[in-house]
């Protein structure tokens, strides 16, 4: 049996193509003036459900690593959004299921297949984010978090494809952009994560039985995903109109992809990225980009937006301190925000040694005996491997107590201990990490 798109969802694939008059609902209101929306299956009807408070909106979040990072940043101001305009209920969908499985979409290659007791600890580490950003409880509009796990892992297969699997076409499936790119690209497309999209839909089929679910919300790679579990919930009897909203996945104004720096991910989590160096992520946002990210990434009015997005020259870093600071405060907390942001005050216009500064404990002996520049800046997260830190002492990147390190076989000892009672390092002009002797 062939799948067909129903017709509010394949009338409509951006928004461009929607002829709309200006939203009603401030949900929608804000989505459009923010620039958060991507594409939506039917702009006008989710308007007048966003105006009633009738939205029950989820995001799925699968559980690969020990915390999101500020690529799902974008997904949770929505739901924040959602819920702070009284459009609904929001539900953050855990994948403790999914997770198992793999998502291919907008991957090059074959997710590693995590063990079920990873996926709990990284399911575990990453809920707290979210109370940040959503206001749980048992109110009408008070958030929801569930686990797809609940209902995917004691799936029976054979029934499963009886009665999930026979909607869908294997033809169609193979012009999905997620199964699409790896075979133009002749990359292997594992059969498990082929599946990823069944157990998707099916998600949205379960979140609109258990709990009313109508609207789900994601990144614009996930739309093929999203519409397909509109299209199952109509073949399997959900009566009530499901929508489909998505975000535009976001690059920087010179191109590259939004959140990934030379030494990784934006982690949201503090014990994966100190609150310094998040902070110091916004504050070296482009000059192209501030108005933009201000206005997707901090709760600012949009007119002090707007005011901030005029200042030029020298004033621009002003801009930039500010979305640091906010941004820095959603995720952080606003005293961790001031820190960092007098932390750079005190180290790029003071010039003084802040010793507050991210700080990696290193046993005494380990320094008495020498420790390899190359593995010091490894651990100390300034730099992904030896490789990249025998690259950047090539380029005169590298800095220990403000000296360049200019051999790559060089180590430090305790010698370089400061009066201070720490070692700093250095990669470039912006980023710096203290070695504290113990």
């Amino acid at each position: 049996m062939k799948i067909m798109v129903c017709a509010p969802v394949n009338r409509f694939h951006n928004l461009q193509d929607q002829a709309m008059s200006t939203p009603t609902s401030p949900f929608l209101t804000i989505m459009t003036e923010r620039g958060f929306i991507h594409q939506c299956s039917d702009l006008e009807g989710l308007d007048k459900k966003a105006k009633a408070g009738e939205l029950v909106a989820y995001v799925g979040y699968d559980c690969t690593a020990p915390s999101l990072h500020i690529g799902h940043l974008l997904s949770i101001m929505m739901l924040h959004w959602l819920q702070a305009t009284g459009a609904g209920k929001p539900i953050a969908l855990m994948g403790g299921g999914t997770t198992r499985v793999g998502d291919p979409s907008g991957k090059d290659e074959t997710r590693q297949l995590r063990t079920v007791e990873e996926i709990d600890a990284n399911k575990d580490a990453i809920k707290g984010v979210f109370a940040k950003f959503l206001k749980f409880g048992s109110n009408k509009t008070d958030a929801v978090m569930v686990d797809n796990a609940e209902w995917l892992a004691p799936l029976n297969y054979i029934e499963f494809l009886r009665d999930v699997g026979r909607h869908f076409s294997v033809n169609r499936m193979l012009t999905m952009d997620s199964a699409k790119m790896r075979l133009e690209r002749e990359q292997e497309l594992s059969f498990i994560e082929f599946n990823y999209m069944l157990l998707q839909a099916y998600d949205y089929v379960e979140l609109a039985r258990r709990i009313g679910c109508n609207l789900q919300m994601g990144g614009s790679d996930q739309w093929g995903n999203i519409v397909t579990g509109i299209d199952l919930g109509r073949r399997m009897g959900v009566t009530h109109q499901l929508f489909a909203l998505t975000c535009p996945l976001l690059t920087t104004a010179s191109g590259a992809k939004m959140g990934k720096t030379a030494s990784g991910a934006i982690w949201l989590n503090e014990t994966q990225l100190s609150a310094y160096d998040y902070w110091q992520f916004w504050r070296n946002t482009e000059d192209a980009d501030v108005e933009r990210f201000l206005k997707l990434f901090t709760l600012l009015p949009l007119d002090e937006v707007k005011r901030l997005a005029t200042l030029s020259g020298a004033d621009i870093n002003e801009a930039k301190k500010i979305l640091a600071t906010e941004a820095t405060t959603l995720v952080h907390g606003r005293d961790k925000a001031q820190a960092a942001e007098e932390t750079a005050r005190k180290t790029f216009e003071q010039g003084t040694l802040a010793v507050d500064l991210p700080t990696v404990v290193v046993a005494k002996s380990e320094l008495e005996a020498g420790v390899g520049a190359l593995t010091a800046f490894v651990k100390a997260g300034l730099v992904a491997s030896n490789s990249e830190a025998r690259r950047q002492v090539q380029g005169g990147g590298l800095k220990v107590n403000d000296a360049v390190v200019t051999n790559d076989k060089a180590t430090i000892t305790y010698d370089d201990v400061t009066t201070d009672g720490i070692i700093k390092l250095s990669l470039g002009k912006k980023r710096h990490v203290l070695l504290k002797p113990v």
